[in-house]
């Protein structure tokens, strides 16, 4: 049996048929907030007395049943459907390619369209499903700028930030594709239990930076946590990010999400090398902003991300000092063994050494799960997200082993 099993879109699950158009200029209503959407209505002529019922019927609609297509929204009139189908569009990026892993793990490649003079551009979205949760790992940039060492996706040159729908539309078309909508004959106002939802987690953690496209992914993580309508809990939500320091103040105060630092050393002579940016925003700057992120308790930690390297960052000294750096910080520790890729130079720690390092952290008081391999046949791993323009080849992807992004956020 293949180890990758690539499958139709109608074989992998039963899932409501989505509207995939050819997408022109029209404004997209999907990543708006309320009131920027109550602008366009009003500018297309809406009478302002209706404006807020109308936006409350889209929001409930685009976000609630997870429509795509305007004439199933039932309690819209004709006139009204039909000038939204003029000026604008709710239509779903296109799948280019959705593989199902040995392991329950789906990966989709989306195309967006052009934005402006650009061209399509490509990104990828995986689902990880775990007992009792499953969680989605969004990405926010097409590409990324961190040039990271041990990073597979910082290869690859950054091309442009995604748009808050371009976000968003990630969640939404997983939605559609794990059946994760209620059905579209449900009447409107019954109540929609949350229980049993596919997807009960995201994680900022796909490709790119989340704090450099800082307003878009905002925008799209107040969307999804609205209570009228994706309605995720800011505690399911985590965003992650190499230590952009004034963004973590502001994440903090605007946007009030779980954290996740990718942290992967504790001394700023190797932080500089394995994640560049500690040049420009050093250990104890970013310690301290750790320190003040708004909420901290047992609770509600901040996940510390930790790439295991063999004879880089893995020593018991490494271990020692990694406790003494988080000291005050309510935290989890999550060890990554390291996914090798062609070209790389580092080797991922010996298991024995990954659990020695644990041993030492949990001792010291801090969770510190060491990830198990997941959806490791179709190279969809931490750090191994790039477009389909430059991925590796099917044929290299079972020479690796994948961990995939997991217990991050509430239970």
């Amino acid at each position: 049996m293949a180890a990758t099993e690539i499958l139709s879109r109608a074989d992998i699950v039963k899932a409501p048929e989505v509207r995939v158009v050819p997408r022109t200029e029209k404004p997209s209503l999907i990543g708006l907030l309320r009131e920027d959407m109550a602008k366009l209505l009003v500018e297309r002529g809406v009478p302002e007395r209706q404006v807020k019922m109308r936006v409350s019927q889209l929001w409930h609609w685009l976000y609630v049943r997870g429509v795509s297509d305007f004439d199933e929204m039932s309690n819209v009139s004709k006139d009204m459907r039909e000038m939204l189908k003029e000026h604008f569009t709710i239509a779903r990026p296109e799948i280019v390619e959705e593989q199902v892993s040995n392991d329950g793990t789906r990966k989709w490649l989306l195309r967006f369209p052009p934005r402006g003079a650009g061209r399509p551009v490509e990104i990828e979205t995986v689902y990880i499903p775990e007992e009792g949760r499953g969680t989605l790992c969004i990405s926010s940039q097409v590409g990324c700028t961190l040039t990271c060492s041990f990073c597979h996706t910082g290869t690859q040159k950054l091309v442009r930030n995604l748009t808050a729908e371009e976000i968003l539309s990630q969640l939404l078309l997983a939605r559609d594709r794990l059946g994760d909508f209620p059905e579209r004959d449900t009447p409107q106002g019954a109540i929609v239990p949350a229980e049993g939802r596919k997807i009960t987690n995201i994680v900022m953690m796909g490709m790119g930076e989340p704090l450099y496209n800082f307003e878009n992914v905002k925008t799209a993580l107040l969307i999804a946590s609205d209570g009228d309508g994706l309605s995720l809990s800011k505690r399911r939500i985590t965003l992650s990010t190499s230590g952009i320091v004034p963004e973590i103040y502001r994440t903090g105060e605007e946007i009030g999400v779980m954290l996740a630092i990718s942290l992967h050393a504790v001394k700023d002579e190797l932080r500089d090398m394995l994640v560049p940016i500690n040049k420009k925003y050093p250990l104890n700057e970013l310690m301290e902003a750790c320190r003040a992120y708004p909420g901290l308790s047992n609770a509600r930690r901040i996940t510390f991300e930790y790439v295991m390297l063999k004879d880089v960052n893995d020593s018991l000294e490494d271990a020692k000092e990694l406790v003494k750096l988080l000291k005050g910080i309510p935290a989890k520790i999550n060890l990554i063994p390291f996914n090798p890729w062609p070209g790389t130079n580092y080797q991922c720690s010996d298991w024995e050494q990954i659990e020695k390092f644990a041993d030492f952290i949990n001792q010291a008081g801090y969770a510190s799960p060491i990830r198990t391999p997941r959806g490791r046949d179709i190279l969809a791993a931490c750090g191994q997200l790039k477009s389909e323009s430059e991925r590796m080849r099917k044929v290299d992807r079972l020479a690796f082993e994948a961990m995939m992004i997991a217990n991050h956020g509430e239970d």
